[in-house]
């Protein structure tokens, strides 16, 4: 199975945004799926894809945080948002 990319796609991290990395095990499939869906859709990273869960899943359970919208959003919608 071919590795992702683990390059930072720049459209995505903020230049003044703390960027802290960690390092976690996926099941194989959800693996398998994340890598067939960066090939589908090349704006996408998995990067991305987890920002945008973690997101995504915070704001459905309640955290309401503007920072967080914002990530979410541009995540989603490839967008980027100054302060």
């Amino acid at each position: 199975m071919q590795e992702l990319n683990y390059n930072t796609n720049p459209i995505i991290s903020n230049q003044g945004d703390d960027v802290i990395s960690f390092k976690c095990e996926l099941q194989e499939n959800l693996q398998k799926a994340m890598k067939e869906f960066v090939e589908e859709h090349p704006n996408w990273d998995q990067y991305r894809i987890i920002q945008a869960a973690i997101a995504g899943f915070l704001m459905q359970k309640g955290f309401q945080n503007r920072d967080l919208t914002r990530l979410y959003i541009g995540n989603m919608f490839s967008m980027n948002f100054k302060d």
